[in-house]
């Protein structure tokens, strides 16, 4: 994909989506990721719509540009193969239960033996320690625990986001972290030990819910700025039941707003007490009485943080997507949209990422020795 992670070896052992994610980033930004899966393969290969093949695409989306290399890491052959291809990584990308690896005969000495400058994450739901550690859970856990969806959603019960927030947060944590120890490897020679949390990479958002609380009481739904309580911050259905963004945050945004709906009067009001429940009933009662394709027309090149909420056909043909090169559509019978790293290097858009392959252990010895 690009130059900037060459030369750096990953093995990813982690499963479902996270992890896979979070691999998958870095191979985007030029690493070679091999991933390790039990001989029965990631569960994941068996979650959501099957290709002809009987293998999930979202397997193979969130997996794409990386190898597979399957083995048996409660064997002592497994484990072995296992051990060559550590003792030649720079990066160990895990996912299990806290406490799995040293059960599979891999602790911290021996990974330090095998590989000293090894930078080796651990991403979790709850992090390596505290009295969650072992504890099961899923993104809607997380984000209740780490406090990502009390205030989130209309007033009568908090909305769990699609596609999983806690989940694509805490891949973007865990690569970050992963760069930043790669970094100092590089300065210092030494690895690193990174304890990644998916509850806590929720929590790492909440400074400003928590501190409101504490100074002022708990954020109810619909009552804060963000969160729906503001007029010029809110989603609004149309008259034919398609819905619109307005972000019309800063004060300027808001008056070119209220001008093109011809509703001056409203201008003043931006600075009513929250939550702004008459202005914004108001503001429903107007965008309620016609079209998206009306309000897109009145709207759509008014400088005032418009936009409508797309359907997925929509996101694909919009003129900007289109235009920043993203996404690729696959026709025929394995149907599929892929879509790149998000954002551009060198000028350069994404590139489309190989199709996930498999090796052999002793293929995946010979690439890295």
């Amino acid at each position: 994909m690009t130059d900037l992670l060459e030369g750096v070896r990953v093995i990813d052992l982690s499963q479902w989506l996270p992890g896979p994610a979070a691999g998958q980033l870095l191979a985007d930004l030029g690493a070679e990721v091999i991933k390790v899966e039990p001989p029965a393969g990631d569960p994941m290969r068996r979650l959501g719509p099957l290709d002809e093949d009987a293998i999930s695409v979202w397997y193979k989306l969130v997996n794409a540009g990386k190898k597979v290399v399957r083995l048996d890491l409660k064997s002592e052959a497994g484990r072995g193969a296992f051990a060559s291809l550590l003792s030649a990584a720079d990066v160990l990308l895990e996912s299990y239960r806290p406490g799995t690896l040293e059960k599979l005969g891999f602790d911290l000495e021996r990974r330090q033996q095998l590989s000293p400058s090894l930078v080796h994450c651990a991403l979790s739901g709850y992090g390596q320690t505290g009295p969650l550690a072992q504890s099961a859970g899923h993104d809607i856990n997380y984000l209740s625990l780490g406090g990502g969806l009390l205030a989130s959603g209309p007033a009568e019960r908090p909305v769990a986001a699609f596609p999983p927030i806690a989940d694509h947060a805490s891949a973007l944590q865990a690569v970050t972290a992963i760069l930043a120890a790669l970094l100092r490897r590089q300065r210092t020679g030494q690895g690193a030990s990174l304890d990644i949390s998916l509850t806590e990479t929720v929590l790492a958002w909440q400074a400003l819910p928590l501190t409101a609380a504490l100074r002022e009481g708990e954020l109810g739904r619909e009552e804060g700025v963000l969160n729906g309580g503001a007029a010029f911050y809110r989603i609004y259905r149309c008259a034919d039941g398609r819905f619109v963004s307005l972000g019309a945050i800063e004060p300027k945004f808001w008056a070119n707003f209220c001008r093109a709906v011809k509703r001056e009067a409203w201008i003043e009001r931006q600075e009513e007490p929250l939550p702004q429940t008459e202005l914004s009933a108001e503001v429903a009662e107007l965008f309620a009485s016609l079209p998206l394709e009306h309000w897109e027309s009145l709207l759509g090149e008014v400088d005032c943080c418009f936009q409508p909420v797309l359907t997925p056909r929509e996101v694909l043909s919009h003129r900007q997507i289109r235009a920043r090169g993203q996404l690729t559509q696959i026709e025929g019978a394995d149907a599929r949209i892929e879509v790149g790293f998000g954002g551009w290097i060198d000028h350069q858009p994404p590139v489309r990422r190989a199709p996930l392959g498999e090796l052999t252990p002793e293929e995946a010895l010979a690439r890295w020795r």
